[in-house]
């Protein structure tokens, strides 16, 4: 069967929260649909970063070839801009080899930049970043939401006080710029055409289950070597504030190799760390639209059968 529709060839996106099995799930209906998969996570972009990646190995992807993963120098502030036109440049090369691409990944910013295309932003600055996630950290999201009322008011009130990561944007450009990012809005380019083909698939597990994963694979990923990694790439000079190592895991090492916490607390705190993000992940993808939900984690079998089920495969 063909999974064909009236707008043409589908483009697949599997996402969802952290440890839900999204890379299970992309491999199995890339081997149903004779597809590929473009990488939709904002650290598996990075070469060197590997330990708390889950990037799948190369000798578990059953042939199936995987794009925009692995190649990015983890010195280098990566946005979500800059990956929405990369996987528009794949997704045409894919599909002219006669091939289905499937976007598998977390992050949901990305999938978002690639539907709704960004203005031209400047260049991330990782100081000031670094201070706003200080700040966050230390005095609640809140503080950034009541920062940004005062500095970009029409903004604030699009914005949730809790939804951190686009008042941090809105916060960072008007710091940045001196430009409001309200009024840069309007300077947004039209939808791909590829947009209107996305069927959106997100997995939606049990919550304990989940949470339970994501701690066993936390610590896992210390016992793998976690710190050692870490101590490598700053002493090669990778910036401690950059994007690559902001992410949860290598965020909280960095803490502990400056003295800032105990290796008992980078772990716990990394734990608690991912279990919000995965929380926050369900809440975005809540906010898709046209997104499909699916109940269960993507190496079920009985998942790959009903999202195969939907595609009309």
């Amino acid at each position: 069967m063909s999974a064909e529709t009236k707008t043409g060839r589908p483009i697949v996106a599997v996402v969802g929260p952290t440890a839900s099995g999204k890379s299970d799930l992309g491999i199995g209906l890339a081997l149903r649909l004779g597809g590929e998969v473009i990488n939709c996570d904002s650290v598996q972009v990075y070469k060197g970063i590997e330990i708390a990646t889950a990037k799948v190995p190369l000798d578990e992807r059953r042939g199936v070839p995987h794009h925009l993963i692995d190649f990015v120098p983890p010195e280098r502030n990566y946005t979500a801009a800059d990956w929405a036109r990369d996987a528009l440049a794949q997704l045409e090369e894919i599909e002219a080899r006669g091939r289905t691409a499937l976007l598998v990944g977390g992050t949901g910013f990305y999938l978002r930049a690639l539907r709704e295309p960004f203005f031209e932003a400047p260049p991330t600055d990782a100081e000031l970043r670094r201070r706003l996630v200080d700040l966050r950290e230390r005095r609640g999201p809140e503080h950034l939401h009541r920062l940004l009322q005062r500095l970009d008011p029409e903004r604030a009130t699009q914005l949730a006080p809790r939804d951190w990561s686009r008042v941090q944007r809105a916060l960072e450009l008007r710091l940045q710029t001196g430009e409001k990012l309200s009024a840069r809005l309007s300077q947004r380019g039209a939808p791909p055409p590829q947009a209107e083909r996305l069927r959106v698939f997100v997995l939606d597990p049990p919550r304990a289950e989940l949470y339970r994963r994501i701690d066993r694979r936390a610590e896992a990923h210390f016992r793998a070597g976690l710190v050692e990694e870490v101590r490598g790439l700053l002493e090669r000079g990778v910036p401690a504030g950059g994007s690559a190592l902001g992410a949860h895991g290598y965020r909280r090492v960095v803490e502990y190799l400056r003295g800032e916490r105990t290796l008992e607390s980078a772990v716990e705190q990394t734990k608690l760390d991912v279990r919000h993000y995965a929380k926050r992940q369900l809440t975005w993808f809540r906010r898709e639209a046209g997104a499909e939900w699916v109940e269960g984690f993507g190496e079920d079998p009985a998942v790959l059968g009903e999202v195969s089920r939907r595609l009309g495969l």
